[in-house]
C-alpha cells in the first residue's frame, strides 16, 4: 500500500502589525501630527507662577522641561519622517524604523506627564497649570497612541503571543546591513561629531540646577539612546570607531578635555573630578573581576593604602612621618604601597574560587579599615590618626602650578577642581591604556581563558596562580595610584570613606556594580557605570536614604533584561554569534561572566 505525499503550501509569514490597530499611513501621519503639536505647546506657558523652578510662565521662550520636551517632540517629528521614506531623512533610520518612534514618543510623553505632575505637586494642584500644559499633556498622549498604531519592524511569529509579549516585540528592530563605505575624512567627522553631542548630553545633565530637570533630562535620555540604538546608527558608528581606534580614544579625550572649559560653576567641577576617581577605580577593578574573573569584595581597600600613603608622605600637619615628597613621589610611593598590599593579600587568598574568595577579600578589606581606625597611639601604633584620620592635606603644586588657585588657560578661568579634573584626566589616560594593552596582549588573553573555564585554561599550560597574582596586583596598583589624587581632591582621609557599603562612593560595593552596570570586560562600561552612580545620587539628594534599595533594584533589572551590562563585551558577542550560527537549535545566553567568579 502506497501513500501519497501531498505538497505542502508555504505559509506567509504574518505581517508585522501594531498594537492598537491602525492603518500604516494614518498612524504616522498622527504621530508626526502630535509630535508638531507637542512641540508647538512648549513655546506657551505651563503654569502661572515662576515659584515652580525653570520659569514656564513665559510665551514664545521654551525653559526648564519645556525645552526637554521639546527636545523628545523634534527627535519624534525627524525619526517619524525618516521612517515615513522622507528624502534626506532616510539615514536616520538604517535599522528599525518605527521602533525608534514609538521609543521616542514614550520618552516625550513620560518627561511631559512628569512635569505636569512635578508642577502639581509643588505648587498644590493640577489649577496651577496654564492651557500650554494641558496641551502638552494631551498631545504627548495623544502621539504615544498613534505611535503604538505603527507597526512592529520585524513580524511576530507566535499568533498566540500574550500582550506583553506583543508589546516588547513592537521595540525590536532588525539588524541594520552594512553602510556604504564613506571616505576616511567623513568618517572621522561623523565619530568628532558623535562624541560632541555625548560631551553636549553630559554637561547638560551635570549642569541642571535642580532635581527636577534631572530626572526629566535621565527619563529622556533612557527613552532616547534606546531609540537610538534600535535605529541601528550605534552599528554604524561602532563600525567607523573600530576602523579608527586610535582616533575614536583621542575623540574621546578631547571631548573629556573641553569638559571645564564648558563649566561656569566650579562646583559642577567637583561632580566632574569625582566621577573620574570613582571611574578609574572601577577600571582598575574590571582587571581582577571583568578579564581575570575574580570576584573581589574589597578592593576599596587598595584605594585606601594610596590614599593614606599619599597623605602621609604630602607634607600634612597631622602627618605622623612628617615628610613632604614631590608629588610624582607620592603618587608611585601609593602605587607601591598598593601593591604590595595586594600582593600580601593574593598570595595566600587566591587559592581559593567563587564565594570563598569574596568573603575572604571582604574580610582584608574590613580589616585594613579597622586597622587603620585603631592605628591612633592608643590602641595601636601612632600611624594613622585612628578615627580622626589624616586632614590638612596640602594643595598640589605641579612645575610651580598650584592646583589650588584659579587659574586662566585658554581666556577661561579654572578654580580648583577644574584643575584636579584635568589632572585626574591624565590618570585616566593611564590606566585606560595600561588596561587596552593588558586586555590585548597574551596575559589578557590568558586572564580570559581563566575567567570562562580555570581547569582548561590549566590543562593548556597556564600557570593560573601566577596570572590571577598578576592580576590582582595591577589591579591593586591602579586604585592606589587613584587614591593618592583622591587624597589631595578631599584634603581630608578618614577611615569611613573606605567602608564595604558607604553613603557616597567610591566603595566596594559601588565599584563592583558600575562593573557590572556598564559592562565587564570593556574599557567604556565602567566608566559610564560609574558616571552614572555618582552622578544620580549627587544630583537626587533626597534619595540618599533609599539610593542602595533604588541601586538594588535597577541590578535586578539590570541582570534581568540586559547581563551583558549598557556596554556588551565584543569579544563575548562573537563568540556567542559564532555559537548560534553553528547551533542554531540551541540559543547561547548572555553570560556576564559572574558565574566563573562565584555569584
Amino acid at each position: 500500500m502506497t501513500t501519497t505525499e501531498h505538497p505542502t503550501t508555504p505559509v506567509a509569514p504574518r505581517p508585522a502589525t501594531g498594537i492598537i490597530p491602525l492603518p500604516p499611513t494614518a498612524a504616522r501621519t498622527a504621530t508626526a501630527a502630535g509630535a508638531l503639536l507637542t512641540l508647538a505647546s512648549t513655546f506657551l506657558a505651563w503654569t502661572w507662577t515662576a515659584e515652580f523652578p525653570g520659569d514656564l510662565t513665559v510665551n514664545g521662550y521654551p525653559g526648564g522641561l519645556q525645552v526637554l520636551t521639546l527636545t523628545g517632540a523634534l527627535l519624534t517629528l525627524l525619526f517619524t519622517l525618516s521612517a515615513h521614506g522622507i528624502r534626506g531623512l532616510n539615514w536616520l533610520t538604517p535599522g528599525g524604523k518605527h521602533s525608534p518612534v514609538l521609543l521616542l514618543a514614550l520618552g516625550t510623553f513620560a518627561t511631559t506627564w512628569y512635569a505636569v505632575i512635578a508642577i502639581a505637586a509643588n505648587l498644590g494642584g493640577l489649577a496651577n497649570l496654564e492651557p500650554g500644559g494641558w496641551i502638552a499633556a494631551l498631545t504627548s498622549l495623544a502621539t504615544l497612541i498613534a505611535a503604538l498604531g505603527l507597526p512592529a519592524d520585524t513580524p511576530l511569529e507566535d499568533d498566540r503571543a500574550t500582550p506583553w509579549k506583543r508589546f516588547t516585540h513592537t521595540f525590536k528592530a532588525p539588524t541594520p546591513e552594512p553602510a556604504a563605505p564613506l571616505p576616511s575624512w567623513a568618517e572621522i567627522v561623523i565619530i568628532a561629531i558623535a562624541f560632541g553631542l555625548g560631551l553636549f548630553v553630559f554637561t547638560y545633565g551635570i549642569d541642571t540646577e535642580y532635581a527636577e530637570l534631572f530626572i526629566g533630562f535621565m527619563l529622556l535620555v533612557c527613552f532616547g539612546a534606546t531609540a537610538l540604538a534600535r535605529t541601528g546608527l550605534n552599528h554604524r558608528l561602532a563600525s567607523y570607531t573600530a576602523k579608527h581606534k586610535n582616533v575614536t580614544v583621542t575623540a574621546a579625550f578631547v571631548a573629556a578635555f573641553t569638559f571645564p572649559f564648558t563649566q561656569t560653576n566650579d562646583a559642577y567641577a567637583t561632580i566632574g573630578t569625582n566621577i573620574l576617581i570613582f571611574a578609574t577605580v572601577a577600571l582598575g577593578l574590571n582587571v581582577v573581576v571583568g578579564l581575570a574573573g575574580l570576584l573581589d569584595l574589597g578592593y576599596v581597600a587598595f584605594l585606601g593604602v594610596g590614599a593614606y600613603t599619599a597623605a602621609l608622605v604630602s607634607g600634612s600637619p597631622s602627618s605622623t612621618i612628617g615628610i613632604q615628597l614631590p608629588f610624582w613621589a607620592a603618587v608611585l610611593a601609593g602605587a607601591a604601597a598598593s601593591l604590595v598590599f595586594g600582593i600580601v593579600i593574593g598570595a595566600p587568598t587566591l587559592r581559593l574560587h567563587g564565594d570563598y574568595l569574596a568573603i575572604v577579600t571582604l574580610g582584608f578589606g574590613e580589616i585594613f579599615r579597622l586597622a587603620v581606625q585603631n592605628m591612633d597611639g592608643v590602641s595601636g601604633p601612632n600611624v594613622t590618626n585612628g578615627p580622626n584620620g589624616i586632614p590638612n592635606i596640602p594643595e598640589l603644586e605641579i612645575f610651580g602650578f598650584n592646583l589650588g588657585e584659579s587659574h586662566t588657560i585658554l581666556g577661561v578661568e579654572l578654580g580648583k577642581f577644574s584643575n584636579y579634573y584635568l589632572l585626574m584626566l591624565i590618570f585616566t589616560i593611564i590606566v585606560v591604556t595600561v588596561f587596552r594593552r593588558s586586555d590585548q596582549s597574551r596575559i589578557g588573553r590568558a586572564w580570559v581563558a581563566i575567567r570562562e573555564d580555570e581547569t582548561a585554561a590549566r590543562a593548556m599550560g597556564i600557570n593560573a596562580f601566577r596570572l590571577k597574582l598578576l592580576a590582582f596586583a595591577l589591579g591593586a596598583t591602579l586604585a592606589g595610584m587613584a587614591g593618592t589624587v583622591q587624597a589631595h581632591v578631599t584634603t581630608t582621609v578618614t577611615p569611613t570613606e573606605f567602608k564595604f557599603v558607604e553613603a557616597v562612593p567610591p566603595n566596594s560595593a559601588f565599584l563592583l556594580a558600575a562593573v557590572i552596570l556598564g559592562g565587564m570586560g570593556t574599557v567604556s562600561g565602567p566608566l559610564i557605570g560609574a558616571s552614572l552612580l555618582y552622578l544620580i545620587p549627587a544630583k537626587l539628594q533626597f534619595m540618599s536614604d533609599y539610593q542602595l534599595l533604588l541601586f538594588g533594584i535597577a541590578l535586578v533589572l539590570l541582570m534581568r533584561f540586559r547581563p551583558e551590562g549598557l556596554i556588551a563585551d565584543r569579544r563575548k558577542q562573537l563568540e556567542f554569534h559564532a555559537a548560534d550560527q553553528t547551533d542554531p537549535g540551541n540559543t547561547p545566553k548572555s553570560d556576564t561572566g559572574l558565574s566563573k567568579a562565584g555569584v
